[in-house]
């Protein structure tokens, strides 16, 4: 017989206090754990409540005076935002530990409100992490900055010369950015001002220097510091997420030939005979994942071309198979990295969290509540990867006595990362 126990329980601690001779005042401390009014217990409760069980902070407030506890609506919300810097600090090194050891990640993105704006939430991870964060756009630049890991700066090295020239930038103001002497800024305000003295900001051309400059040298901060080093990025094809090697989900790519509008038999009947094709493939690579041979990647390249390049006479259809054509090297990438999943499902899964609190909750109104829920959703998200219970993670945390000691997250990552 399982039970549970759910009861208020109000300790009066009396606590010694000493004046030594020179007038200083020494009380003693109060057992670990325990910070103003509330228990370690029950904050556990609370946070485990509000992220992992969705749980808005009015119903909350209704559950705990209905068992007994003397409680605010605003004292629960200081129990989920205030002094919460170690989680913060947590879930930055967890997306660190993870950049660093990854050999593909997968990413997505979701609305998101706060302050009253509309914002995007975008997810980072893989089967050993995942990361939130809400910022307030979705541009490349956005996520080049997510991809810092905290940090602030910008470098200018080899891989953010080659972001620069891949993308386009005028050989003459490439040359300026590399033959100068200074490689490193602290901040945004810093780079701003080199650009300036270079001549890049005032410049109007396409595509635009400053943009393309910056990207470059936020990507040249993410390789300086060891991240996205060979990592494979597998994306739904959304342009931000287009950087260093990419892949692209199948899945995506086929839902653009189901969701076609056909008006006749004979377009319903070649539709579905291409999307048939398509499946028979994702099925061999698959296959091709768990034992890859040269034989069978030149075999399954040459049924690509068959299957994208041929011409049904469904004009709509023929346009869209040239356009996955195009796509073939992203859509190919598990040729040479059978490591890496076919398809973005991973991330899908692991972003219903945040849709499901947008739904429930609503946004945010403080930039810490935006950073806490983001943090502890993925502080939860990243606990079932690496089959630890979030109560056990919250407890060990929190200084709860007799609770399991929980490592580092950043270091299990790390740990289960490691080569055999």
């Amino acid at each position: 017989m399982q039970d549970l126990v759910l009861t208020a329980r109000v300790v009066r601690y009396r606590r010694e206090r000493w004046l030594t001779p020179d007038g200083e005042t020494i009380v003693a401390p109060l057992p670990g754990g325990i910070r103003g009014h509330f228990g370690p217990e029950l904050r556990r409760f609370v946070l485990m409540q509000h992220h992992q069980g969705q749980v808005t902070a009015e119903r909350l407030v209704t559950l705990l005076q209905a068992v007994g506890l003397s409680i605010s609506k605003r004292q629960v919300m200081r129990l989920l935002i205030d002094g919460q810097d170690d989680f913060l600090m947590e879930t930055r090194e967890v997306l660190r530990a993870g950049l660093e050891t990854a050999d593909w990640i997968t990413v997505d993105d979701t609305g998101a409100r706060h302050r009253g704006a509309n914002g995007v939430c975008t997810q980072i991870g893989n089967d050993n992490f995942a990361w939130f964060g809400t910022t307030g756009s979705k541009s490349r630049l956005n996520f080049l900055g997510l991809l810092r890991a905290g940090h602030t700066d910008y470098v200018i090295n080899d891989a953010a010369l080659d972001y620069m020239r891949e993308h386009a930038l005028a050989g003459t103001l490439v040359q300026r950015l590399a033959t100068h002497e200074r490689r490193q800024f602290a901040d945004d305000r810093a780079w701003l001002d080199h650009l300036e003295q270079l001549g890049l900001a005032g410049l109007q051309v396409t595509p635009d220097p400053v943009r393309v400059a910056t990207e470059g040298a936020l990507w040249g901060a993410v390789s300086a510091h060891g991240f996205l080093c060979d990592t494979v990025v597998v994306s739904d094809d959304a342009g931000q997420f287009n950087i260093g090697q990419h892949a692209l989900c199948w899945i995506h790519a086929e839902r653009l030939v189901h969701k076609l509008d056909t008006f006749t038999d004979d377009q319903r009947a070649v539709q579905q005979r291409v999307r048939s094709l398509i499946w028979q493939i994702y099925a061999d690579l698959k296959d091709y994942r768990i034992s890859p041979t040269p034989c069978r990647r030149d075999q399954l390249r040459a049924r690509f071309d068959y299957i994208f390049c041929q011409r049904t006479g469904f004009v709509s259809l023929d346009r869209l198979l040239q356009r996955l054509h195009a796509n073939k090297a992203e859509l190919l990438t598990v040729l040479d990295h059978p490591e890496i999943p076919l398809h973005t499902n991973g991330s899908e899964n692991d972003i219903r969290c945040q849709v499901t609190k947008r739904k429930v909750s609503g946004g945010t109104r403080s930039d810490v509540g935006r950073d806490c829920r983001d943090a502890f959703l993925g502080l939860a998200k990243t606990c079932a990867k690496l089959g630890i219970a979030f109560w056990d993670y919250l407890g060990s945390r929190l200084a709860i006595p007799d609770q399991p000691i929980v490592p580092s997250l950043a270091d299990l990552i790390r740990i289960r990362c490691q080569p055999a």
